[in-house]
């Protein structure tokens, strides 16, 4: 009976709280036993709101056990191998011709009820027991690099739209990953293919910006919750195989990769400087996080000049499609500004403008005018912003245009994966 200045419902809240991304290059080198990483195996799985976001949780470093799978589940697993020789299990191709679910990349001669097993990759299960899984159904280690080879070369094999490529593979590389988990695999070449699987990933989150699919809102969603968790895994993997002060030769590079991704975070700004005291020091002198954390000032203090020429003239190209979004957002706080700053008589030229924002003239008036602002002609002729305009701002969810920035060195720059 709950005390008399308790509330009635105190009781029943207590109990309910208490049960609770050209050609691409690759190689590879070892393998050994890790305990997996729950994110690639949900066992029932439920959408994660970005959940795995938070740095501040210390125990994602090590020996973290996922909301997904059961403790005791993670402790009795038995060590697997698998066996399957093909990229998709001779089971599970049989029963996906007899229901006519193929993808258009698996059918033979374009039947959807017909495939062979250079054609078929396993999809990725939602819901599956690890202890009645069986070893046929899992791939080894040399089969899962073989898959990820030939998922990773239709990305320039085929001339299918770019969502229609992607929606293919970000399936068939989360199904191996979770092959990868289920054994326990580790070592340089799973390093390696999680290193290519978070680049894919990266090189998603840029193309899908481009396309004009309706469900690209949606598809983003989802490709940036599944590169979180691979990068993610990724860490947990460098931990589990690092020896003394040794970095691994791209840690850096992916370390800065997260630290881009986590610009835009609100109230994440303590959680990221607890994340960061559990960098090795070695990783935060790297060329690679000198850069990002400097983009993290300049995108915190609105130094929108200093953001957009940083990005241009010192980021790789990974991550200037980490960056391409922000750069948006940066360039609508650059004319929000010289909007209302501006002297109504003291017009900014376009070309001036251009210079600024790093933006080709066509681009820029296009870009004004998703703003509501009018370009007008002074009386030299020029084309010119006349300042203290009406701006319309787009909500911050609404999916905004991608303009790129005029740079010659992003014009014909690639991903290798």
């Amino acid at each position: 009976m709950a005390g008399r200045g308790q509330p009635r419902n105190a009781t029943r809240r207590a109990s309910s709280s208490s049960s609770a991304p050209p050609p691409r290059k690759f190689q590879s080198n070892s393998h050994r036993n890790v305990k997996p990483s729950t994110s690639d195996v949900p066992i029932q799985e439920t959408p994660h709101n970005f959940r795995n976001n938070n740095p501040n949780s210390g125990n994602r470093r090590r020996g973290y056990k996922g909301p997904d799978i059961d403790e005791d589940d993670v402790r009795n697993l038995p060590s697997l191998v698998g066996t399957c020789p093909f990229m998709c299990p001779v089971e599970e191709r049989e029963t996906r011709e007899r229901l006519r679910d193929l993808a258009v990349f698996e059918r033979l001669n374009g039947d959807p009820s017909k495939s062979s097993p250079s054609l078929a990759v396993k999809k990725f299960c939602r819901t599956i027991s690890i202890k009645n899984v069986q070893t046929s159904d899992l791939r080894p280690l040399p089969v899962l690099e073989q898959t990820l080879d030939y998922l990773f070369n239709l990305l320039h094999s085929t001339k299918r739209p770019f969502e229609v490529v992607h929606d293919f593979l970000f399936d068939r590389t989360r199904s191996i990953r979770q092959d990868l988990s289920m054994q326990n695999c580790s070592g340089d070449r799973v390093i390696s293919m999680y290193e290519r699987m978070v680049k894919f990933h990266i090189m998603s989150h840029h193309e899908l910006r481009r396309c004009s699919d309706p469900n690209i809102s949606s598809m983003l969603h989802l490709n940036m919750e599944q590169l979180k968790k691979a990068l993610t895994t990724l860490f947990d993997l460098y931990e589990a195989n690092r020896t003394s002060k040794f970095i691994h030769k791209n840690e850096t590079e992916f370390h800065a990769c997260y630290v881009l991704l986590h610009l835009r975070s609100e109230c994440q700004g303590d959680s990221l400087c607890l994340w960061f005291r559990q960098v090795p020091l070695k990783i935060m002198k790297s060329k690679e996080m000198c850069f990002a954390r400097r983009m993290l000032r300049y995108f915190r203090l609105g130094n929108y000049k200093r953001f957009i020429h940083t990005a241009e003239s010192d980021a790789s190209y990974l991550q200037y499609c980490i960056i391409e979004p922000y750069i948006s957002e940066v360039r609508e706080l650059a004319i929000s500004s010289l909007n209302h700053g501006g002297y109504k008589l003291q017009p900014f030229p376009l070309a001036d403008l251009s210079k600024l924002l790093m933006m080709k003239e066509w681009d820029m008036e296009s870009f004004f005018r998703d703003y509501g602002l009018q370009i007008l002609t002074d009386e030299e002729g020029n084309r010119c912003l006349f300042s203290k305009q009406t701006l319309r701002v787009s909500p911050k969810d609404t999916l905004q245009k991608c303009y790129p920035l005029d740079s010659e060195r992003f014009e014909r720059a690639i991903v290798e994966l």
